[in-house]
């Protein structure tokens, strides 16, 4: 790639043109540009296509074509730029080749040799773009153009320094610079302008300047404020995102040299293997990193940090079921890596337990709004049924039941072992209460009043034991956890099982008395003289006469084709014991089929057979 030159000749022509200023807002344009064509979902490649396709309308619209035979690359001469859109040009073409490297930076496991360096290559070509936009922009645009231009060259070249990890220093001077310069453009201008300046300071340059601070040693941050720093979102963080895991991994392996023992629940358990210990300690970071920002985390960043928990205590586990394999016989260690491997699957339930209670808080939040018939925070938020809250029950139910009987299992119980116990047992009745209650509103929905009523009443019977449990716990002072959220939900759970089951009493009842009064008003009504058919009857009686007894245009009553319900009939009595169709059968004279005997005369003249 050959370098980018901006001449600064002046012609004869041109001295009156030399006093045109052009101005236009460098940031705001930039930013419409990328969060229009997809650098907002992380798609820089869409974004590349859109800056050359913006690159060929501003050079057709200019006609300031490169040749159409053979390509010869017109240079942008300072002195004759007569219109605001060959900064355009020289801007879009530093976004190009910005907007190229970070589409290699994004590829699947990572640029390797060949892409790092044409990646390098394209971060490099931006900066000359970038700086020969700000010599255009100081030429021919007005301060505030101008400044900005300094401030977007700054950024750039930071920027580049940072991915070749060279010259700190310098990267810093950069970095620093367009951050003055944001901060004194967002003092003045448009509010949208402002809202930019400030975007752009936080979200772009604080981040770069506190990772450059790290990396010169002027700052010590720890593991959490490494996970905070690379879980924002933006361009910066895109390009920062490998090099801050690289950061964070060091620190953890510098961390799990010191973490010679896990402890859990009262027993203590050695590490030897490192691979193990750099999970252990990348899941407690991220434990202490959710504790601490679990007010300022959105939903679905902290189900994020849930994945990645699973993801690194699993992997612990993984390579503690290696070195059990790879034990063999001796027992010493094999108890220390059984009893480890419970503890770490202890966790990791107590985990999955945790993000399966953010789940139903969500739901929780949703339903409560939709039966107070609020409006959605969200276009997209789906309706919440209470079937999906019997769901999450069920399942935490089962997760508390699996990590009880983990912990019980095995050796002798400690007393924390046995405390824990008894606050899952505790918590196991907690969840059968909600999971009664929102099962008794699945039935309530369907007008089940018996069924949702029994529920009700279950729910607050499993209310008021798990009250009596943590209860008698505090009593006992010897509980590990606190009780006070636990023991409040219960309580707004007894009352409003309670009145909810009152209220469906009284639903229940009066659907029965009113199913009861509509049967006695249908039974009163009922007369013998209302079958009787009008003069006209029906047609279906009266079949063979040619008359129109169905309704005709302008008749009045309805038609009459046949009775629904069909009138009574006397109807003649069955036979008591014979079901024949006539009483009595006459059977024929059978004389005609019989033998006739052969009778003969005697001597004496008498017959004899």
């Amino acid at each position: 790639m050959g370098e980018i030159n901006v001449t600064t000749a002046v012609s004869p022509m041109d001295v009156e043109l030399k006093e045109t200023k052009f101005s236009f807002n460098v940031l705001q344009l930039i930013k419409t540009a990328q969060n229009e064509h997809g650098v907002r979902h992380h798609d820089y490649t869409r974004y590349r296509r859109y800056c050359t396709a913006r690159l060929r309308r501003l050079y057709k619209s200019l006609k300031f074509t490169h040749g159409r035979g053979k390509y010869v690359r017109r240079q942008i001469v300072v002195a004759n730029v007569t219109d605001t859109r060959f900064l355009h040009i020289l801007l879009y073409s530093a976004e190009r080749a910005w907007s190229y490297a970070m589409a290699i930076k994004q590829t699947t496991n990572g640029p390797n040799s060949r892409q790092r360096f044409h990646l390098v290559g394209r971060l490099s070509k931006a900066v000359k773009w970038a700086d020969a936009f700000s010599h255009a922009c100081a030429e021919k645009a007005d301060p505030k153009t101008s400044l900005e231009a300094t401030a977007y060259v700054a950024y750039m070249k930071g920027s580049y320094l940072v991915e070749r990890e060279q010259h700190w220093d310098t990267a810093l001077r950069n970095f620093e610079s367009a951050r003055v310069i944001y901060e004194e453009l967002g003092k003045y201008g448009s509010v949208e302008n402002q809202v930019l300046c400030r975007q752009r300071v936080e979200d772009e340059i604080d981040p770069n300047i506190r990772y450059c601070s790290y990396k010169m040693g002027q700052s010590k941050m720890d593991g959490t404020e490494l996970l905070k720093l690379s879980r924002q979102e933006g361009p910066a963080f895109d390009l920062l995102k490998a090099k801050l895991e690289a950061v964070m991994s060091e620190a953890r392996s510098q961390q799990a040299v010191s973490m010679t023992e896990l402890s859990w629940l009262g027993r203590k358990f050695a590490i030897d293997n490192a691979k193990i210990r750099s999970c252990i300690v990348k899941g407690q970071q991220l434990e202490k990193e959710l504790g601490a920002s679990i007010t300022t985390l959105s939903a679905e960043k902290k189900l994020s940090v849930f994945d990645k928990i699973f993801s690194s205590y699993q992997d612990a586990r993984r390579h503690i079921r290696e070195d059990l394999a790879a034990a063999g016989s001796a027992d010493g260690v094999k108890d220390n890596l059984n009893g480890l491997d419970k503890a770490v699957s202890c966790i990791l339930l107590q985990q999955t337990m945790n993000r399966n209670q953010l789940l139903v808080a969500m739901s929780k939040n949703r339903f409560s709004k939709q039966q107070q018939h609020l409006p959605k925070e969200e276009k997209n938020d789906k309706l919440t049924k209470p079937q999906e809250l019997v769901r999450l029950y069920d399942l935490l139910i089962q997760n508390s039941t699996d990590l009880s009987d983990l912990v019980t299992s095995g050796r002798e119980q400690n007393v924390e072992e046995t405390m824990f116990a008894m606050e899952l047992a505790a918590r196991k009745f907690v969840f059968q209460a909600e999971r009664c209650f929102y099962l008794a509103h699945v039935h309530l929905a369907a007008a089940k009043y018996a069924q949702s009523y029994l529920l009700y009443r279950r729910a607050c019977e499993y209310a008021e034991i798990g009250l009596k449990d943590y209860q008698q716990q505090k009593t006992q002072q010897q509980a590990l956890f606190e009780h006070q959220d636990a023991m409040e939900e219960l309580e707004r759970l007894s009352r409003e099982s309670k009145i909810q089951s009152c209220l469906v009493h009284a639903l229940g009842i009066s659907e029965a008395s009113k199913t009861e009064r509509s049967l006695q008003n249908g039974i009163s009504k009922i007369s013998f003289d209302d079958l009787k058919t009008k003069k006209t009857g029906f047609l279906i009686d009266r079949a063979d006469n040619y008359e129109a007894m169905v309704a005709l245009p302008g008749y009045k009553e309805p038609p009459r084709i046949l009775q629904l319900p069909p009138a009574f009939q006397a109807v003649a009595c069955k036979p008591i014991v014979l079901d024949t169709a006539i009483n009595a059968i006459v059977f024929p004279s059978l004389e005609a089929h019989l033998k006739k005997e052969d009778k003969k005369k005697s001597f004496f003249g008498f017959w004899r057979s």
